[in-house]
């Protein structure tokens, strides 16, 4: 476990990366957001208030700083003796924990959002739209469960850039496009958007932004440790 923990703990070597970034990128977008809604009248024109995605600048971020965790650091971990199973578990740890954190401090914004009206401009940027919930502890639930999809997506990404390189990251994405494009094809050709619409529209906030997320993480989790298990420096 302590080795486990050393392999965590290398992720926060360089904190004003892993963590200063994604807030940094999210915090210029939230300023972005809240100087518009101040200069215009968008959110008094919308009913209940209006929303932005901009919040998404903190999942892609964090997304994208797991990446560059595995194809820069395991390397270096196994430099230092650690195993791939060792890093493997470290990441995986880091990635529970932040997404936990993160979850807390967006449920906290999104409490100061709806007590200020929207920052006083009617803005609901850390909570928009459905993801705004009543309860506290659900709050955390539902921003930090998409948060722990993006942190899986990261390191699966960075698995499949270490084991096969930039081929397997360009048939990464090709394969993810045709079989996105297909399941399109496929909904459209049987006339189901409606229904499909409507599936999603009886599933409760919960289900939506947490479990969905949490059958992601475990599915992704498996095909990483699969995929990390034959990967060379």
């Amino acid at each position: 476990m302590s080795r486990v923990l050393t392999a965590a703990r290398l992720h926060l070597v360089n904190p004003l990366v892993m963590l200063g970034i994604p807030w940094l990128v999210a915090g210029i977008s939230f300023a972005i957001n809240l100087a518009l809604f101040g200069l215009t009248d968008a959110g008094a024109d919308m009913e209940g208030g209006g929303f932005t995605a901009g919040v998404a600048s903190l999942y892609i971020t964090v997304l994208i700083v797991f990446v560059q965790a595995v194809t820069q650091l395991l390397p270096f971990a196994m430099g230092l003796s650690l195993s791939r199973r060792t890093f493997y578990l470290g990441t995986a740890l880091v990635a529970v924990v932040q997404s936990l954190c993160y979850g807390v401090v967006l449920a906290a914004l999104v409490a100061v959002e709806g007590a200020t009206g929207g920052w006083g401009v009617d803005l609901a940027f850390w909570g928009p739209g459905t993801m705004d919930v009543d309860a506290f502890a659900l709050q955390v639930v539902v921003s930090g469960g998409p948060m722990l999809a993006a942190t899986s997506v990261g390191i699966g990404i960075g698995v499949v850039m270490k084991r096969w390189g930039q081929r397997g990251l360009w048939a990464l994405i090709v394969g993810t496009l045709v079989v996105l494009g297909g399941l399109a094809v496929l909904v459209t050709w049987l006339e189901a958007w409606g229904d499909l619409g409507t599936w999603f529209g009886d599933r409760a906030v919960a289900t939506l932004a947490a479990g969905v997320p949490a059958i992601l993480a475990a599915a992704l989790a498996a095909l990483s440790w699969a995929g990390i298990r034959r990967t060379v420096p």
